[in-house]
């Protein structure tokens, strides 16, 4: 692993964001510090969800991040840096991903990579943020409640060097937050939006009324999806209130 980065491993631990979090509160941490693990014995994903990983096999960490003067209403930049991140990634070794809003990472419809993000705030600005990554990347199965999750090694039949991936991963979120402080939002904005899933186009959706036809017409900063309907009404929804449908 490359010394000059602030890349750290531990062999196992019940959550890398756990983790990284209580270093980071009784530690001076730099900027952009990155913990990684074989082995969660409690990974979690958004809302709670458990996240399957096989010991050694996956790429499990978290980045430590502390943006510059970045509102709390803005937010959302953090989970569009995180998920471009991870797509320029793993870009070389496949092409078709895309990021499925809010923040997953898919190939064609099957789920690569999930991430959870834990920002702390301060007087309107994301004073603190904590990104987890679940990247599959040698798995070759996975059970029957990740019925659409799949690897690198499953879509290519190669295996990878999991700390080449890091060292990447970690160079890619570090010119992207970058980017960020340096320049505002916009430009990763506009990245984020031409990399999502089912960018163009009508699909489906469910919301609470039922199924419908949309496109999407925009993101918000704060992280809301705006879906243009075919009769040209548009619905803002938050995270969980509309899910796409095959």
């Amino acid at each position: 692993m490359n010394q000059k980065k602030p890349i750290f491993h531990l062999p196992e631990t019940e959550s890398t964001n756990q983790s990284l979090r209580l270093w980071a509160n009784t530690r001076d941490l730099p900027d952009l510090s990155m913990l990684w693990t074989d082995y969660q014995t409690c990974g979690r994903g958004q809302t709670g969800n458990a996240w399957e990983s096989e010991p050694g096999m996956n790429l499990l960490c978290s980045i430590l991040f502390y943006p510059a003067h970045l509102p709390a209403n803005q937010s959302f930049a953090i989970s569009e840096i995180a998920s471009l991140s991870v797509k320029y990634t793993l870009d070389p070794y496949v092409s078709g991903l895309t990021i499925k809003w809010p923040n997953d990472i898919y190939y064609q419809h099957k789920k690569i990579c999930g991430i959870l993000i834990e920002n702390d705030l301060s007087e309107g600005i994301v004073s603190r943020s904590v990104i987890g990554l679940g990247i599959n990347l040698n798995q070759k199965a996975f059970n029957n409640e990740a019925p659409n999750a799949v690897s690198l090694a499953m879509i290519t039949g190669m295996i990878y060097d999991r700390e080449e991936l890091y060292n990447q991963l970690h160079t890619n979120f570090k010119r992207l937050s970058d980017e960020l402080n340096d320049t505002g939002i916009d430009s990763i904005h506009q990245k984020y939006i031409a990399s999502l899933y089912r960018r163009d186009g009508f699909h489906a959706y469910q919301d609470l009324s039922g199924c419908f036809e949309a496109r999407i017409h925009d993101i918000e900063p704060s992280g809301h999806i705006i879906l243009q309907r075919r009769n040209h009404t548009l619905s803002r929804y938050g995270f969980k209130e509309v899910t796409s449908k095959l």
